[in-house]
């Protein structure tokens, strides 16, 4: 059997999702997600040719016993024989790594030593890097991270007004996630325009439960909105993005907030979540809207909106040109409702909305929703692991 495929490995703290691809055509053969892991409800589900099969994981309950699962499987529907190699997702990279790395004992140290900077992400992605390795030690692997497209950024954008000696010695700067989204996207839009991806400049929306603004020129990242770690910039499902510092101050010292306390308001409790007093999810709050005129909840998709609006207008002080603007995400894919609310804050820009187009594209659909003659507005949907797939197999072809 032809060794054709990538098997795609996301793990966090109490999940596993993994993804079969083939990495030069993108096409997926098996997907899948192990759940609830280190609890007695722990199970993996696992979707090929159409067939769904969900079965309870047994003790220890742990990422290892659902790569162990996951092998299993593998092997009993001879998909193992297909394997070229593992690609991990790892959200942070630092700025020793701005490409993707064949995983060694010295990388995985370094990742393990970045958990200062990442200390919610990069454990767990060491949890999936480490089983893995285990679990496949006959195969090459490779991390992929989430910070590597933003490692273009100039000090301009990157450095924070602190004193230099906290970025020289304790490396605090700005960062940036969902690299291999904006990566994507910014590709597509090249190829849907039909112009070479070092000539674009374009600004690309991911709005899901987290959300990031990209500038890019020429092909490269030159700014975005999450910074030293995802909380900064835009408000988001549950975070409450950039806000004034002096807050944490009052929250502590007036409020007798703990430090748990307040990283937990900030993280899990703000957003459009604390603002709507309903959810984090954006259709339920649409629903609502629409069902029953909820004001709060009205009010939380304003603000997420106009904050959304406000980042792409400030972009453009960070391009010369700019050939449109790209919405993707599990939000920006398929709220028209969003898109539109972001889009009419931003005619100064020369943009413009079809709301035909815009009613018209969403749940997996790609297109320009732009009124002619205005600049382009694209919905394009992202797919960061056949970015992880491409990557992997790209650089395991050139050391061989």
């Amino acid at each position: 059997m032809t060794k054709d495929c990538v098997l795609v490995i996301n793990c966090g703290s109490s999940s596993l999702k993994f993804s079969l691809i083939m990495p030069q055509s993108g096409q997926t053969i098996l997907t899948g997600l192990a759940e609830r892991l280190l609890s007695s409800e722990a199970s993996i589900t696992i979707k090929l040719d159409g067939n769904k099969e969900t079965t309870a994981l047994v003790e220890p309950y742990d990422h290892q016993t659902a790569l162990s699962q996951l092998v299993s499987f593998l092997y009993q529907h001879k998909c193992e024989q297909r394997l070229l190699a593992i690609g991990h997702r790892v959200v942070h990279g630092g700025e020793q790594y701005s490409k993707p790395e064949l995983i060694s004992d010295v990388v995985e140290r370094t990742i393990e030593a970045l958990a200062a900077l990442a200390p919610l992400h990069n454990p767990v992605n060491l949890v999936g890097i480490r089983a893995s390795r285990q679990a496949f030690s006959h195969l090459p692997q490779v991390a992929v991270f989430d910070t590597a497209f933003h490692q273009t950024m100039d000090k301009v954008a990157y450095l924070y007004g602190l004193p230099f000696e906290l970025y020289s010695q304790h490396s605090i700067r700005r960062y940036g996630f969902h690299g291999t989204s904006h990566y994507f996207v910014a590709k597509r839009f090249a190829e849907l325009t039909d112009s070479p991806v070092d000539d674009i400049n374009v600004i690309t929306a991911h709005l899901g439960n987290g959300c990031s603004v990209a500038a890019i020129a020429g092909g490269k990242c030159v700014d975005t909105s999450m910074g030293l770690t995802p909380l900064e910039g835009l408000v988001m499902g549950t975070r409450s993005g950039s806000l004034d510092p002096g807050i944490i101050f009052h929250l502590y010292k007036q409020l007798g907030y703990s430090i748990e306390q307040i990283d937990n308001l900030l993280n899990k409790e703000s957003g459009l979540l604390g603002i709507s007093q309903l959810s984090n999810d954006c259709r339920t709050l649409e629903q609502a809207i629409a069902e029953q005129g909820n004001e709060q909840a009205d009010l939380a998709m304003d603000i997420f909106c106009y904050q959304i609006s406000k980042t792409i207008a400030s972009y453009s002080a960070s391009l010369s040109n700019l050939d449109g603007i790209v919405f993707t995400g599990g939000i920006g894919e398929n709220s028209s409702l969003v898109r539109q609310r972001v889009v009419n804050r931003l005619k100064l820009l020369g943009f413009a909305i079809d709301d035909s187009a815009n009613t018209d594209t969403r749940f997996g659909k790609c297109g320009n929703i732009a009124k002619s003659s205005h600049r382009d507005c694209w919905v394009i949907p992202t797919n960061e692991e056949w970015v992880i797939a491409e990557q992997t197999y790209q650089l395991i072809s050139e050391d061989n």
